[in-house]
């Protein structure tokens, strides 16, 4: 496992392009820092690089070995659907180790656009409409956004089925 020393400085988010250069190092980060979960949080995942070829492929390999898990939480994934259909694809085969939620309609919250792992990654949009945010390698950043997330998670029900039913 690599040393706080050795880890490449969190990158900064000041445009649209930086905030998805960003989830990507976070990925990336979490994946070599050994973490055995992440969690995606966003209101749609719409401006997120998940339809990129090479992040299946690092998240295969992570998701192969023991005890990983992906989980999703966002209010709707119609456009996860619609822009990241690779995605949806390669997800498919993953479903075991992927968890998709969204937050109960009673609870009526905006979801922040946040990456967190567990350990000390975080990737947070904390302004979206200047695409300002901030990418962080700190334990006690990441505990706080797992601790806020972690109630959601717990309410979430399960969301973007695999296959889907119809008539």
């Amino acid at each position: 496992m690599p040393t706080q020393a050795a880890r490449p400085e969190p990158p900064p988010i000041g445009s649209r392009a930086e905030y998805q250069a960003a989830l990507r190092w976070g990925f990336t980060q979490a994946i070599a820092g050994g973490a055995r979960q992440i969690v995606a949080v966003d209101r749609d995942f719409a401006e997120w690089p998940f339809d990129a070829p090479d992040l299946h492929a690092e998240l295969a390999a992570w998701l192969r070995l023991p005890d990983r898990r992906l989980v999703l939480l966002a209010t709707s994934y119609d456009e996860v659907v619609r822009r990241h259909p690779r995605f949806v694809a390669w997800r498919a085969l993953w479903s075991h180790a992927i968890r998709a939620g969204s937050p109960p309609a009673s609870d009526a919250v905006e979801l922040p656009g946040l990456l967190v792992d567990d350990r000390d990654l975080s990737v947070h949009l904390i302004e979206p409409a200047h695409w300002r945010g901030r990418a962080a390698l700190d334990a006690r950043t990441a505990q706080a956004w797992r601790d806020r997330i972690d109630a959601l998670l717990q309410r979430s029900e399960t969301a973007f089925a695999v296959n889907q039913l119809g008539l």
